[in-house]
């Protein structure tokens, strides 16, 4: 369980940190109209949904992972 949840941990940072350097670099080029401030809640919502899909992920894949890959075979 721990492994798992070092994983989702991991990969909900990351996924938080793209979405917000994303939008941020969207909003410099003039493509988007956010603020720091509203970059940051609009980039929750897909950290949001990446901790769903680890969720998610623990009955269909691995259970030690939050990928939605074939259970191990070990």
């Amino acid at each position: 369980m721990r492994k798992f949840i070092i994983d989702l941990v991991e990969r909900t940072v990351a996924t938080y940190a793209v979405a917000f350097l994303g939008l941020l670099l969207a909003d410099r080029f003039d493509l988007a109209s956010l603020g720091a401030l509203k970059a940051a809640a609009v980039a929750a919502l897909p950290a949001a949904l990446t901790v769903v899909k680890g969720a998610v992920a623990t009955f269909v894949g691995d259970p030690d992972s939050a990928a939605l890959l074939a259970r191990s075979q070990d």
